[in-house]
Parts: C-alpha cells; sequence; structure tokens
C-alpha cells in the first residue's frame, strides 16, 4: 500500500497548505511544474516607484494612506502567480512589496512581510526556508503583541515542521497555536483541523475524529459552510483510510448536501472522488461510476478547469472495471499530463495506467508503467527523506552547538576560578611593572624637560646671537644725529633704518613722519626709483660704491651708495646738494666712518690683502665653511618648513627679495649657496645671522640641528681665530 501512503501524505500536504492561508482552489493548480531549487532570498530590492510602475501603479501608491492597500495588492498578485506555481514572479512581487514596506516597516508589517515569504517557499518545497521565514514572523508578532498573528504562524511553523518530517515538533506548534487562537472563533478551527489531519495520518482514528468534530463545530459556530463541509469531507475520508465504509460514506453525503448550497466546486469534485471510492470499495459500480460522473461534471472545462487527479483515479478505475480499459487508459494518461513530477497522486495513476494495460493485454506497457509507479513513488520517497534528513542534522548542529556552548559555559566556570588566582598573583606583579613604568616615565619626562630647558636656552641664544649681530639702531641714531652731514642707512632690501635730521630735512622738508622704517625707494620717482634699484643690484655684484642723482622737491641731490664694511648686511647712502663742492672724502665715506660697532660683532674687520700662503688658504677654508653653513640652513628651512628659499628671505628680513624677470628671486642669498658666486667680501655676518634665525624658529629634529650647529660653530671657529668678532 505504498501508493495509498503517498497518496495520504500529498492529501495531509494539501490540507496544510489550505491552512497557511492559500486558498482551496489553488490545490489544483499547485505543483502544475517540479519545484524549483531552495534559494536564498533576495538581497537587492529593486526601486520602489519603479516596480510600481511596473505593476500598474502610481508612484504615490507606496506612500501614506495608500500603502497598506498597495501591500494588500500585492499580496494578492503574488498569491495569484503563486496557485499558478509561478514563484519566480511571485518572489519578485514580494520583493516589490518589501521596498514599498521601507528599511524599517511596522512591526506587522514586517511580519506579513515574512510569512508571504514563508508561504513562498512552503509551495516551492522548501520547507526549511519555510520555517526560518515562519519564525521570523513569529518573531514580528511577538514584538507588536498580536496573538492572532502569533496563533496563525504556529500554524505555519506546525505545517513546515511536518513537511520536514518533525510530527512532534508538528504537534506541539498545532497546540500551542490552538492555545493561542481558542477564544478567537474565526480562527480556533484551523489548528483543530490540522491536529486532526496529523493523528490521521499517525493512525490515531480516535483523536483524529475528536478534533474533526470540534473543527466542523467551530466552523458552523463562524457560519463557515464551505469549511465546516470541507472539514465533514476530510473525517469521511479518514474513516474509509481505516476500513468504516458506512461512517465515512455518511459523513461524504453530507458533505455532499452541504457543498451543493455553496460554488466551491473544487471541495465538491474531492468529496465525489471518495464517494466513488466508498462504492468501490463495497461493489457498487452503479453507484461509483454515477459519482465520478457527477464529480466530472461539476470541473468547468470551458473555463480551463482540470479534474483533480483523484477524481480522476477513481474515473478510470470504475472505466476499467466495466470493461472500458482504453477509456481508462486515456482518462490517466490526461491526468498525468497535467501533474508535476513530484506529485503524491502520480504514483497510483501510474499504477491505474499499468493495470488498465494489463486488461489489454499490453504486457510490455503494463511493466513499464509500473516501473514508472515505482520511480514515482521513489522520488517522493526520497525526497521526503532528503527533507527529513536535512532538518535532523539541522537539529544535530543545533544540539551540537548547545552542548558545545554548555561545555564551553563549564570550561569558563573553571576557567574563571583560574583565571582570578592567576589575576591576584598577577596583580603584584603588575604593581611593581607599574611602579617601574612610572619611575621610567617620571625619568622621561624630567629628561625631556630638561632637553626643552636646553632648547629654549639654545633659542633664547641664537636670538640674541642674531640681534647682536644686527645694527645696533638706537646707537647708530644718535651717532647720526651728531653729524651735520646728510645720512642714511639702509638694509639690503633699500629699508631706511635710519636716518639723521640732515638727511630727514633734505629727503622730506617739513615732513612729520619719520623717515626711517620705509623703503627708500618709495620716496623716489619712477626714473629715479629704477636707477635706486639698479644702483642696489650693482652694489650685490660688485661692492664697489654706487654715485647717482635724483630730485627731491624740485632740488638736485647727489648720492653714494656704499657697504657699510662691517660685514652685518647695512648699505649706508650719503646725500648732498648738486652744488656742494665735493673736495675731500666723500659723504659716505664720512658716513662708514661714523658708523658704530654693532655690539662685540664689528671690532676687527677680515683682512684679505695682502695674503700669504697661509693668509690665502685660511680665507678659502673661510669661504667655504660659509657656502656649507647657508646649504645647510636654507636645506634645514625646506625640510622642517616645507617652504623656499624666497620665504626664508622674506621672513627672516636679512636677505633682499628683487623682482627679476617678472619672477622673485633672493639673488644677494643666492650667492651664498655657490662658492663660485661668493663675493669677494662676504657678509658672514647675515649668513650667521640666517643660522641663528633657522635655529631659533623652526622646529628641526635633532640630527638636523645638530648638524647645522656644527656649521655655525666652524664659521665662529674661523672668524674667533682671525678675531673677526
Amino acid at each position: 500500500m505504498v501508493e495509498e501512503k503517498l497518496r495520504r501524505v500529498a492529501v495531509l500536504a494539501a490540507v496544510l497548505v489550505g491552512s497557511l492561508g492559500i486558498g482551496a482552489d489553488a490545490l489544483a493548480a499547485a505543483d502544475t511544474h517540479a519545484p524549483p531549487a531552495c534559494v536564498a532570498a533576495t538581497t537587492v530590492l529593486p526601486d520602489p516607484a519603479q516596480c510600481l510602475r511596473g505593476y500598474g501603479f502610481d508612484s504615490a501608491a507606496g506612500r501614506g494612506d495608500r500603502a497598506e492597500a498597495t501591500l494588500a495588492a500585492l499580496y494578492k498578485r503574488a498569491g495569484t502567480h503563486m496557485d499558478l506555481s509561478q514563484f519566480a514572479e511571485a518572489t519578485q512581487i514580494l520583493d516589490c512589496a518589501e521596498a514599498v514596506a521601507g528599511a524599517h516597516p511596522s512591526a506587522a508589517v514586517a511580519q506579513e512581510l515574512a510569512r508571504r515569504r514563508g508561504v513562498l517557499e512552503f509551495r516551492r518545497e522548501c520547507p526549511l526556508q519555510a520555517l526560518n521565514w515562519f519564525k521570523r514572523a513569529l518573531a514580528e508578532a511577538e514584538r507588536s503583541e498580536n496573538r492572532v498573528a502569533q496563533g496563525k504562524n504556529w500554524t505555519n511553523i506546525g505545517a513546515a515542521l511536518l513537511r520536514l518530517g518533525d510530527v512532534r515538533g508538528a504537534l506541539q506548534a498545532q497546540t500551542a497555536s490552538l492555545d493561542l487562537l481558542r477564544g478567537v472563533p474565526t480562527e480556533a478551527a484551523r489548528p483543530l483541523n490540522n491536529l486532526a489531519e496529523i493523528y490521521r495520518d499517525l493512525g490515531d482514528a480516535a483523536q483524529a475524529s475528536r478534533y474533526y468534530r470540534q473543527a466542523h463545530d467551530a466552523h458552523l459556530a463562524t457560519g463557515n459552510q464551505v469549511e465546516a463541509a470541507h472539514t465533514l469531507e476530510s473525517w469521511g475520508a479518514s474513516l474509509l483510510d481505516r476500513g468504516d465504509n458506512r461512517g465515512g460514506e455518511a459523513l461524504l453525503l453530507q458533505a455532499r448536501e452541504a457543498l451543493l448550497k455553496t460554488d466551491n466546486r473544487k471541495y465538491l469534485q474531492r468529496t465525489y472522488a471518495e464517494l466513488a471510492r466508498a462504492a468501490q470499495a463495497r461493489g457498487d459500480l452503479d453507484a461509483a461510476e454515477r459519482w465520478a460522473r457527477s464529480g466530472l461534471a461539476a470541473v468547468n472545462a470551458g473555463a480551463g478547469e482540470i479534474a483533480p487527479a483523484p477524481l480522476q483515479l477513481q474515473a478510470a478505475q470504475v472505466e476499467r472495471l466495466r470493461g472500458r480499459p482504453r477509456a481508462a487508459l486515456q482518462r490517466v494518461e490526461a491526468a498525468l499530463g497535467a501533474l508535476s513530477a513530484h506529485d503524491g497522486d502520480r504514483p497510483a495513476l501510474q499504477a491505474e495506467a499499468a493495470a488498465a494495460h494489463e486488461a489489454l493485454g499490453e504486457w510490455p506497457q503494463a511493466m513499464a508503467a509500473l516501473r514508472r509507479s515505482e520511480q514515482a513513488a521513489r522520488v517522493l520517497r526520497e525526497a521526503q527523506y532528503d527533507r527529513e534528513t536535512q532538518w535532523l542534522q539541522l537539529r544535530f548542529a543545533t544540539a551540537e552547538r548547545d552542548r558545545t556552548i554548555a561545555a564551553l559555559a563549564a570550561q569558563n566556570r573553571v576557567r574563571s576560578l583560574a583565571l582570578w588566582l592567576t589575576v591576584v598573583s598577577a596583580l603584584a606583579a603588575l604593581l611593581g611593572l607599574t611602579v617601574f613604568f612610572l619611575r621610567r616615565q617620571q625619568r622621561a619626562r624630567v629628561a625631556e624637560a630638561a632637553r626643552r630647558a636646553r632648547l629654549d636656552e639654545e633659542i633664547d641664544y641664537y636670538r640674541r646671537a642674531a640681534d647682536e649681530l644686527g645694527v645696533d639702531r638706537a646707537r647708530l641714531q644718535a651717532a647720526l644725529d651728531s653729524r651735520e652731514d646728510a645720512v642714511l642707512v639702509l638694509d639690503g632690501a633699500g629699508q631706511v633704518l635710519a636716518a639723521n635730521r640732515a638727511a630727514s630735512e633734505l629727503v622730506q622738508p617739513g615732513a612729520q613722519a619719520p623717515v626711517a622704517g620705509r623703503g627708500f625707494g618709495e620716496l623716489l620717482d619712477g626714473d629715479d626709483a629704477r636707477r635706486f634699484a639698479q644702483a642696489l643690484e650693482h652694489l650685490e655684484e660688485s661692492s664697489a660704491p654706487q654715485r647717482l642723482a635724483f630730485s627731491f622737491g624740485g632740488e638736485r641731490l647727489n648720492a653714494q651708495l656704499s657697504e657699510s664694511g662691517h660685514g652685518e648686511g647695512s648699505i649706508v647712502l650719503g646725500l648732498r646738494r648738486a652744488e656742494h663742492s665735493a673736495a675731500g672724502r666723500s659723504v659716505a665715506e664720512h658716513a662708514v666712518d661714523a658708523l658704530p660697532e654693532a655690539g662685540a660683532e664689528a671690532a676687527v674687520e677680515f683682512k684679505v690683502e695682502p695674503a700669504g700662503p697661509g693668509d690665502e688658504a685660511l680665507r678659502s677654508s673661510f669661504r667655504r665653511a660659509l657656502v656649507e653653513l647657508m646649504l645647510a640652513v636654507v636645506e634645514a628651512w625646506e625640510r622642517s618648513t616645507g617652504q623656499g628659499r624666497l620665504e626664508l628671505a622674506e621672513k627672516s628680513r636679512i636677505w633682499r627679495v628683487t623682482v627679476d624677470d617678472g619672477r622673485l628671486r633672493a639673488r644677494a642669498m643666492e650667492r651664498y649657496l655657490s662658492l663660485s658666486k661668493l663675493p669677494r667680501q662676504p657678509r658672514w655676518r647675515d649668513v650667521l645671522r640666517s643660522g641663528y634665525y633657522v635655529l631659533a624658529e623652526c622646529p628641526l629634529e635633532e640630527t638636523v640641528r645638530g648638524e647645522l650647529q656644527r656649521h655655525v660653530d666652524a664659521v665662529l671657529a674661523y672668524t674667533r681665530r682671525n678675531a673677526l668678532v
């Protein structure tokens, strides 16, 4: 009775599918194709507006008050595709519904989406995936405290567990559903009917009849005549299975009378098939033929309906027993053509085809049909076995995981005790290490503070040294004011550092603002300013005095530019009226003599001529040391600030920046970067001041600071050795 057992499994699965919220009218259309492979749910959802337009909705259908109605319409459309076994299309519609619901849907919407996904997986013969979705839907229902939704999802979980072969789990799930839905008359009948079917499959007729009766009464209490008749039909079929032909036929007749008052032809066709089976069981072929023809007459062939396989099977058996095996064979072949390879009715239909071939004397065809019947039964058994094995593997993995967790928890408790002992013993060592590291850090902080103090002292020293190398402006101004000659002292850029009263009267007669602090070229007209700039450039090139003339307020003045001669980079500008005699020394020469010594730096001049062999070697070494120091200064500046030599010249205000062919250049400083371009009388104080400026103002690395200090010390050694400072 393998075929009968498989048929019972198919019937029970159909009943449970109905309990998942799928209409009974969909049962005949279900499984018309082989079930697709179980795949994961979609991870990338479509654009809501685009998919809604694809299904005939406007872009605003998924927003506001219309969203709920739109989701209901999408669910209905997905159910239609599931009824036709168009699972890919149903999946796309549910993806659209999830996209419309948004990233954070309400608990009710999330519950319904998960439940619909589970129904889809159940219909695709993927009960394990369906179980996961149903559990997710149950969690959402519990979060929203919706008892009705919880009960429905427990019903669905029971159906999935039964399909996986877990009868005990299915009974527990259906019982939990019944406990939740007992107070809801419209919903309580579903778990009752499912429990009856489970006990029927287990062979417990008494328990099955008890739950059938309760389900029938619950349907009648809510006025659901169709489901009440369906329960009677299932109850009658269960009595036929255990041999109670009279009791089963009586219940089937009651179901028929009730269904004739409704328009549910599918349930009516199933009832007629069971009545034909009951008539054959008691040997009444006339009644069996009458019931089979009545069932076939209830099929609306014009609307594309197909008679259910159980009804076709009973009609084919009647045809064969009536001596019409060819007609029986045609009916069986028509029924098989409408079934999928995994349909539970296929083995019984193939067996009936073998019986028809045998009646016709077609023995090879009969053997082939029997082999196909056995193969179909084996496919169903293997599919059921695979599902049960997969579920058992999952349960085993879960049990192993729980056991591993428990074992790890026990180990953790033991390890915790050992850890506490280790911690107590390690605290002392840790305390000792902490004291050690704190003392070490304290020593490091003291050393760092000392280093910072030394560095600050060095920076202060460099700044003082740089200031001492400059011109003492207060003393210079006092010296210039004591003279009657008109004398100005400029820096390398032409900025007026100091001017005596006579020079101020010549340059700006009666002016209130002082001349010092302004560029001398700004006081001149265009041509005079250009000649003055050229004279400064020539002075840098040759160090020879430069003579020129310019006008102030209509009065013609003669001037002479010359270096101060003390190496600090100052320029002396002597002025006189054009009518004055040039007898004696020039104004500039007098001015040079009048310049005070800048601290200790202007005591002695570097004597170059006459130069003996020793003096020439010393002079070459000194010039090389100056170039190396200047190169080290520029390199240290660029590495520490990321800026170029022009910025060094501008910010230090030691070197003059000029415009050469439309671009800025520090030509005076560049001459000190090459031994071949170094002036004959170098401004070594400006080179030292540049080194002191970088040492004092730039954040140098220790190695760079040490290298730059070495070059400074080398230049200072030459200057001290030759009494230059």
